[in-house]
């Protein structure tokens, strides 16, 4: 079953939370996205900016596992919900 938007958000937000109990990886994310912590509050309804969490996440399979692992989701999750969220739309280069 294909992921609704409403469902990719929820995982986003639940990937934000993850995130911002990190003490280790959250900086990573505020220094590579150019995100501060009041961007963490502020945007949190935005789906542009859940979308920009999935793609951090996304960028390292150990933190995918981990997230995964912690929420009981399959790692497939994190690639179906960002591509429900703006800016999620798979290139096609042919």
């Amino acid at each position: 079953m294909p992921f609704s938007a409403d469902h990719a958000e929820v995982l986003g937000l639940k990937a934000l939370s993850w995130l911002a109990s990190s003490d280790e990886l959250l900086p990573v994310f505020l220094g590579s996205s150019g995100a501060s912590i009041s961007d963490l509050r502020d945007r949190v309804n935005d789906p542009e900016f859940l979308g920009a969490v999935l793609d951090f996440l996304l960028m390292d399979d150990s933190w995918v596992v981990a997230f995964c692992d912690n929420e009981g989701v399959a790692y497939a999750s994190l690639v179906e919900a960002r591509a429900m969220l703006p800016g999620g739309d798979q290139v096609h280069w042919t």
